[in-house]
């Protein structure tokens, strides 16, 4: 997703004059507020449709998925396809201007070659069901291409194009005044971070991942606090956490479920960005960006009169809508050619390695003990089911749905949605994206998560059950 930044985005690490920000007037509100609303409606605002909740931009790509129908694999095939033939192009006999969108696009480095062949060889094997089942198998191949790549293609057009009215106008300077001591004491972090959470929480976690990225690229974030960011506050979806809680068969308990993943997400994010490795990234922002961080000290006047006036000024930086939607064009089509590739070879492997082979359970072998330590019953299958949550978050649940105790499949749980670090999809765009997070950065987290997390979850979820 790197760009070079334009005039504009350089412009709006200068601060605004004292005068233009002394007394916001009507219209200059206005252009805070209205697509600060928007954003709000498409990205915050829960309802319920048939029963279930959801939010705008779920009801608009479930409805496109509806519409397209049959289409849609065909669809990412095509995406498949078109990535993997410019990106061989590209490195081989391509001759593509630098910085423009076609070298940002395919120009990329042996690893997202490997990444994006691969993807397309997987792709073509589940469209066609070609070679042996293990590979385009619906516990496989069919799950990437039919269900993961779906929705991200459809997730990412549409956060893609809507994302600037939640970032561009004001709004996470309004939030991030108001909690910015609460945030910088508890968790060493902006204000505006909440966004971020907020986003995740009502839409999906890639979401709250392209939001730190695009703020971290901004200045708003130093590279110490983006990748705190991604890493701690890109949870899930309520929605998505409800069908983790009833596939495996804790629906049921879902209010105590989802407060559970509130309290061990807040307290591992208290303790995480206080220790290595990520209190040894840099505070420094991106490229040659000022920082436009926050300022900690106390406001002189109206905390909440304080928020407008930093709303206000961040909207008059805002692009015009035309330049809002090229910018948002190309991201896109890097997240098309990119990630899904990337999502469905790295995912589809490691269904492939969790169905058909005992690498798990073989890795999983040092958890058991530390499971037993907390007394909890069905440790032995339980450990497999929670270490498979670095190759896809849902395996957990899969894996977890066929153990006896409910209590364990609780933990198990509970456990899958706060370990947030998995490769089918967030970890693929954390290596991807200009965060400088590399892959034993990830798995180093994803282990202390997961550590760190067990005597939470098992103590909390003793409270439940007891």
């Amino acid at each position: 997703m790197t760009e070079t930044p334009t005039k504009f985005e350089q412009d709006a690490s200068n601060p605004v004059s004292a005068e233009e920000s002394a007394a916001p007037d009507a219209a200059s509100v206005r252009k805070f507020a209205i697509p600060s609303i928007l954003g709000v409606l498409t990205f915050l605002t829960p309802f319920r449709v048939d029963g279930n909740w959801t939010i705008l931009m779920g009801v608009l790509s479930d409805s496109s998925v509806k519409f397209i129908g049959p289409g849609m694999p065909w669809l990412v095939f095509v995406l498949l396809c078109l990535s993997a033939l410019g990106t061989l192009y590209a490195v081989t006999i391509g001759r593509f201007e630098r910085g423009g969108l076609a070298s940002r696009l395919f120009d990329v480095a042996p690893i997202w070659v490997v990444l994006r062949v691969f993807g397309l060889v997987m792709g073509a094997m589940t469209m066609f069901e070609l070679g042996p089942e293990i590979f385009w198998g619906v516990a496989t191949g069919g799950t990437v291409l039919n269900g993961l790549a779906v929705n991200i293609v459809l997730i990412f057009f549409y956060a893609g194009l809507l994302m600037p009215f939640l970032t561009d106008y004001g709004l996470m300077e309004f939030i991030g005044t108001l909690l910015k001591r609460a945030f910088r004491k508890l968790f060493t972090l902006p204000g505006r971070s909440a966004i971020d959470a907020l986003a995740s929480w009502m839409s999906s976690s890639p979401v709250g991942v392209m939001i730190t990225i695009q703020q971290y690229m901004s200045g708003h974030y130093t590279a110490r606090e983006a990748a705190v960011i991604a890493t701690n506050f890109s949870v899930v979806s309520v929605p998505f956490a409800l069908l983790v809680a009833q596939t495996v068969g804790v629906g049921h308990r879902f209010p105590e479920y989802y407060l559970g993943v509130v309290v061990t997400g807040v307290i591992l994010a208290m303790i995480l960005p206080r220790i290595w490795p990520l209190n040894s990234f840099p505070d420094t922002p991106f490229e040659s960006f000022h920082s436009m961080r926050e300022s900690a000290e106390a406001a002189s006047g109206s905390l909440v009169g304080e928020a407008i006036s930093k709303a206000v000024d961040r909207a008059k930086l805002a692009r015009p809508l035309r330049e809002q939607f090229r910018y948002a064009g190309g991201n896109i089509l890097d997240i098309w050619f990119g990630l899904v590739p990337a999502v469905i070879a790295v995912g589809g492997a490691g269904l492939i390695l969790a169905e058909h082979t005992p690498v798990l359970d073989w890795i999983a072998m040092p958890l058991i003990p530390l499971l037993e330590l907390f007394g909890l019953p069905e440790a032995s299958a339980a450990a497999p089911a929670l270490l498979s949550g670095f190759l896809d978050m849902f395996l957990p649940a899969l894996i977890g749905s066929s153990i006896e105790s409910e209590y364990t499949r609780f933990v198990v749980g509970v456990l899958s949605v706060t370990q947030l670090i998995y490769m089918s999809e967030i970890g693929v765009l954390m290596l991807k994206c200009e965060i400088p997070l590399q892959f034993r950065h990830l798995i180093t987290l994803f282990l202390m998560r997961t550590a760190l997390g067990i005597p939470i979850v098992i103590i909390y979820a003793n409270l439940v059950f007891n």
